[in-house]
């Protein structure tokens, strides 16, 4: 039998030291100025609708040598790319001397909601690609495609393999069903039409909560207990802040795109099966036949390996290589370990391409 009884003045100092640190908490966050997201200089070089493309300014010093067009989800803003100047994808590349392009969807409205899959991959990704093509002076683009807009990409470079130099997905869903996906699970039993018809658009807010209770105790309490450990440490309370401003910076998603994506993909999984028809054309993963980099993470909760390294079996190109990095699906942007080995690893890809 167990014996143990809590001993009361070791829990009332427990609670006491908590009451402490939350008050230091609250005094912290009071005087904590608004922080900033996405500071690295850059230009618009192309705006249609709510979508901007922007290009980045070559780091000081660094000759700017091949192209890539940075293509990332609908579902989060990008700038996750460039979370702040010593963590940041997207300066990482410019210091290995990549000239950066990045499609920024915007906020899509009520105006938006008929938009579908081929307005975004035949229409607004194609037109990007040959503003940079255009502006680089250069036949092809290389592309970078990010989650969500991994996915877009490989049907962009399926459909339009002559526009494409090289294709780089990155945390990226091909199998779309795998045993360990907790997102497919409860994607698959959604009733998208009945959403899509009450809301036109389908919330941002709505699709973050869900993302949240994938993983409920990871996602809210440890986390918002471990704040309490840094109440004390202003950097990293404003790189706390800085994750949380992008967590609930969710866009809506337009209605059409998103019932599009949902059932082809999540309910039935047809890119990888061949049925996923775009414009009125079929997506055929075999037509990749560029040099392909696949990029995710051993520890993603979002995007499980399976889910990701199974590209290799479907796609045509001879020139497929992978890199598994070892985090989760937020750390392969933000992490001090990704700053040392991602922006390095596209950059050699690139280069030696």
């Amino acid at each position: 039998m167990n014996n143990w009884q809590p001993d009361p003045e070791q829990t009332r100092r427990e609670v006491a030291d908590m009451q402490q640190r939350a008050a230091e908490l609250l005094s912290a966050l009071a005087n904590t100025r608004d922080v900033d997201i996405g500071t690295a200089a850059r230009e618009a070089v192309y705006r249609e609708n709510k979508l901007t493309l922007y290009r980045y300014r070559p780091a000081e010093g660094v000759e700017p040598g091949p192209a890539v067009l940075i293509c990332y989800a609908l579902v989060n803003r990008p700038y996750m790319m460039d979370l702040q100047p010593d963590r940041s994808l997207i300066r990482g590349l410019l210091q290995q001397g990549i000239d950066v392009f990045l499609i920024d969807w915007g906020y899509p409205d009520g105006a938006d909601r008929f938009l579908d899959m081929n307005d975004y991959v035949n229409g607004y990704l194609l037109r990007c690609a040959d503003k940079v093509c255009e502006l680089r002076s250069e036949p092809q683009v290389n592309l970078l495609g990010v989650c969500q807009g991994g996915a877009l990409s490989l049907c962009f470079t399926a459909l339009h393999p002559e526009r494409v130099k090289g294709l780089i997905t990155m945390v990226t869903p091909v199998d779309f069903q795998t045993p360990d996906d907790l997102l497919s699970k409860w994607v698959r039993q959604l009733d998208v039409d009945a959403l899509v018809a009450a809301s036109g658009n389908v919330s941002g807010d709505l699709l973050n909560a869900v993302f949240v209770t994938l993983m409920p105790f990871r996602l809210l309490s440890q986390k918002y207990m471990a704040l309490l450990d840094i109440a004390q440490d202003p950097a990293k309370l404003e790189n706390f802040l800085r994750m949380e401003k992008w967590i609930f910076d969710s866009p809506d998603q337009p209605g059409a795109m998103f019932a599009q994506f949902v059932t082809n993909l999540y309910q039935h999984n047809r890119l990888i099966k061949g049925e996923l028809v775009i414009g009125g054309k079929p997506v055929k993963l075999g037509n990749i036949k560029q040099p392909v980099l696949n990029v995710y993470a051993t520890q993603d909760h979002l995007v499980p390996p399976a889910a990701s390294s199974c590209l290799r079996q479907y796609v045509g190109s001879k020139d497929y290589s992978e890199l598994a990095f070892t985090g989760g699906h937020i750390g392969i942007y933000v992490s001090s370990k990704a700053q040392q080995e991602i922006p390095k690893a596209l950059a050699e890809w690139l280069l030696t391409r």
